[in-house]
C-alpha cells in the first residue's frame, strides 16, 4: 500500500497526520531552496562589499561603490547606521564610541535576522516530525489491531499487512525530518561564518569612525597644554619686569 492509497483509506486523523506531514516537507524543502540561494549570494556580497569598502577613499565613495556589491543589503545598514541622528536626544548622549557601538549593534540584528530566518522552522520541522509520524503509526496499529479482533481471526498474515501500512507514517515523518536537520546544520555553519565576518566588519568601522574624530581633539589638547606653560612663562615674565622697574623707580 502506498501512502496515497492509506490516505485515501484512512480515517480523519490519519488523514490529518498525512496533510500535516505533507506541509511540513513542503515548508521545510522551500525553506532549503530558498536559503541556499541566499547564503550563497550573501557570501558573496559581503566578501566584495567589505573589501570595495576597505578600497575606498572616503565612507561616502564606500556607500555608493558598496551598493553595486551588495544585492542583499547585508553591509549597507552597518554603514547607514554610522550617520547619527538625534541631536538634543538621548540617542546623542555620551561620546562617539558609545553611539557608534549603539547604532552598529541594531543594524547587525537586523542583518542577522535576515540571516538566521528559516532557521526555527527547520528545526521544529526536524524536532516534531518523527513524532507526527509517529501518531500515525500508532494510531493506524490501533485500529488495525481493533479490526483484526471484531474479525476474530488472528493470524500473522492478518496482522502483519495492516501493521506494516501504519508503520509508513513513521517511514514519512523521518523522511520530512531528515532533510530539515541537515539542512538546519549546514546553514547553521554557514551563517555563523557570515556573523562572524559580519561582526569584525562592524568593529573594524566603529574604531576607523572613532579614530577619525581623535586626531583633532588630539592636537586641541596638546595646543591647550602647550599654551599654559607660555602663558605662565609670560605672566612670570611680566611680572619680573615690574619688579625691577620698581626697584629702578627707588
Amino acid at each position: 500500500m502506498s501512502f496515497v492509497e492509506l490516505f485515501t483509506q484512512g480515517d480523519a486523523v490519519t488523514r490529518i497526520v498525512a496533510v500535516l506531514l505533507l506541509a511540513m516537507s513542503v515548508a521545510s524543502w522551500v525553506v532549503i531552496l530558498w536559503k541556499a540561494w541566499l547564503l550563497r549570494r550573501a557570501r558573496r556580497d559581503i566578501s566584495r562589499s567589505t573589501a570595495a569598502f576597505w578600497q575606498s577613499a572616503s565612507v561616502e565613495q564606500a556607500r555608493q561603490v558598496v551598493g553595486a556589491f551588495d544585492r542583499e543589503a547585508f553591509v549597507l545598514p552597518l554603514i547607514a547606521a554610522t550617520e547619527m541622528d538625534g541631536a538634543g536626544s538621548l540617542a546623542s548622549a555620551g561620546d562617539r564610541s558609545q553611539q557608534l557601538t549603539r547604532l552598529l549593534r541594531d543594524a547587525l540584528h537586523l542583518v542577522l535576522d535576515k540571516l538566521q530566518f528559516g532557521q526555527v522552522l527547520l528545526a521544529s520541522v526536524g524536532s516534531t516530525a518523527p513524532f507526527v509520524g509517529l501518531l500515525g503509526t500508532v494510531w493506524g496499529i490501533y485500529h488495525a489491531l481493533t479490526g483484526i479482533a471484531a474479525a476474530g481471526q488472528i493470524t500473522i498474515d492478518k496482522v502483519a499487512g495492516p501493521v506494516g501500512e501504519a508503520l509508513i507514517m513513521t517511514a514519512a515523518g523521518l523522511a520530512v525530518a531528515i532533510p530539515a536537520v541537515l539542512g538546519y546544520n549546514v546553514f547553521g555553519r554557514l551563517i555563523g561564518r557570515l556573523e562572524a565576518d559580519l561582526e569584525g566588519f562592524a568593529r573594524d568601522l566603529r574604531e576607523l569612525l572613532t579614530h577619525a574624530a581623535a586626531p583633532a581633539g588630539s592636537k586641541l589638547a596638546a595646543a591647550s597644554a602647550a599654551g599654559a606653560p607660555q602663558g605662565e612663562r609670560a605672566a612670570r615674565g611680566g611680572s619680573a619686569a615690574a619688579s625691577a622697574a620698581s626697584v629702578e623707580a627707588l
